[in-house]
């Protein structure tokens, strides 16, 4: 968990976090801070044994750990931002000596970390559901405006 470590210590990572909670600051919904990133970390990893994928804990934790970096520039431009966080993601992973072929692998979790169906691989199907499980609908004080219970979604907790 070095690697982990050193992206939790990363300066630019901080920095986005950072941006994330400003950004945040008066948003009664979901908020995608270090918490809400820790928890989908553990989930995933969780998923992970229970399914015997054998996906590495620190890839899971990384892709965790970056899936929403760049969820402040979406507020600010509307693009969408598990593309943006894809592409913020690999200087920091650069930086914290992941191969090529891991950063590969984390930017195509991140960047299809919000779509249903049809993942690459076993690491971005188990961050999309992750991160579907690791919200606490059942107390959160704007769930009578959040678009997914409009929609009829209800919550289950699983994890």
């Amino acid at each position: 968990m070095d690697r982990i470590n050193k992206i939790l210590r990363n300066e630019q990572f901080n920095m986005f976090i950072n941006k994330n909670m400003i950004a945040e600051k008066d948003r009664v919904f979901c908020h995608h801070d270090l918490n809400h990133l820790l928890d989908v970390a553990r989930i995933a990893y969780i998923m992970s044994l229970e399914e015997n994928l054998d996906i590495a804990k620190d890839l899971i934790y990384a892709t965790a750990l970056l899936h929403d970096i760049g969820r402040w520039k979406e507020y600010e431009s509307g693009e969408d931002h598990a593309v943006i966080s894809s592409d913020l993601c690999e200087e920091i992973l650069c930086k914290e000596n992941f191969t090529k072929q891991e950063i590969k692998l984390i930017k195509n979790a991140i960047k299809n970390h919000r779509i249903r169906d049809n993942h690459e691989s076993k690491l971005s199907k188990i961050i999309y559901e992750s991160d579907k499980a690791s919200r606490f609908c059942f107390d959160c004080k704007g769930k009578l405006l959040c678009k997914r219970f409009l929609k009829g979604e209800k919550f289950e907790f699983t994890y």
